[in-house]
């Protein structure tokens, strides 16, 4: 992947993935803010819903909320400055990368951060450590995945600290948001510490083993290929029929995979014969 000196002060285009991503979290807030004044009751159940609970994942069914829990945001601040660093770091990687690659990122981080925190409720259970009642919100788990990747392959690249007029490479801005989740692990919010490295995790390692183009690419070539497959064994075995069938009217006839016939004297140009 190439890498870049360049010094960043203006956000991306606000195109593709990105513009995407943006929206479908900016609508997730603005429907569960309007469903919190019209429903005070019910938007705390949907909340409990829709944000990830390990608890009510492992052992209640709720197979949805590894994907729902990054469209549940906070207060308005933490919303807009999710939503800014999600412009910024999507709308930068997709100037190299296409637009499905960059939803592959974002969901196999986001994932990734659902499985972490999976992981240490497990490990709580195991050596008896309660997380009952912990619950995760936020896209921050693919913004982290995103901004690793960043750092790992776009290191040389300057960003603002912080919004402020200092440049930082973005290899040192990575290692102080990983050291902060890392002090983090020792306070009381170390499943969202936890969760959140392990989101860097999955997008280091969708980028080492992912397709170039995209895991929606690569998995609707996995289907076609799939499906081509069944089409050709549906011909091969029409094949096989029609070759018993001909043989019970005392004829010979060979078949390849694609239903032609094969000549065992090329010399022979008749058919069926």
């Amino acid at each position: 992947m190439p890498r870049s000196g360049s010094f960043s002060l203006a956000f991306p285009e606000f195109r593709g993935a990105t513009r995407r991503l943006v929206l479908w979290n900016l609508i997730a807030y603005f429907v569960l803010l309007i469903a919190r004044l019209a429903f005070p009751v019910g938007s705390t159940r949907a909340l409990f819903l829709l944000a990830f609970v390990p608890e009510a994942f492992l052992h209640h069914g709720y197979l949805w909320q590894p994907l729902t829990y990054s469209l549940i945001q906070g207060d308005l601040l933490s919303t807009l400055l999710n939503l800014l660093s999600l412009w910024f770091i999507a709308g930068f990687l997709e100037n190299f990368h296409s637009e499905s690659w960059v939803l592959g990122l974002y969901i196999i981080s986001v994932l990734g951060t659902a499985v972490a925190a999976t992981a240490l409720y497990l490990c709580g259970q195991t050596l008896g450590y309660s997380f009952s009642g912990s619950l995760l919100a936020g896209c921050f788990g693919g913004v982290f995945g995103m901004l690793a990747v960043i750092g790992v392959f776009y290191g040389d690249v300057e960003f603002l600290l912080f919004f402020l007029p200092i440049g930082i490479k973005a290899r040192y801005l990575v290692a102080i948001f990983a050291l902060i989740s890392f002090a983090m692990l020792f306070g009381n919010q170390r499943m969202y510490a936890f969760a959140e490295l392990g989101g860097a995790l999955a997008g280091l390692a969708y980028v080492r083993l992912a397709p170039r183009r995209g895991l929606a690419i690569r998995l609707s070539e996995g289907w076609y290929g799939l499906r081509n497959g069944y089409y050709r064994w549906k011909r091969r075995r029409a094949a096989r029929k029609f070759e018993v069938y001909m043989r019970s009217q005392g004829r010979n006839v060979r078949l390849d995979s694609k239903g032609r016939q094969i000549d065992d004297d090329p010399n022979d140009k008749s058919r069926w014969n």
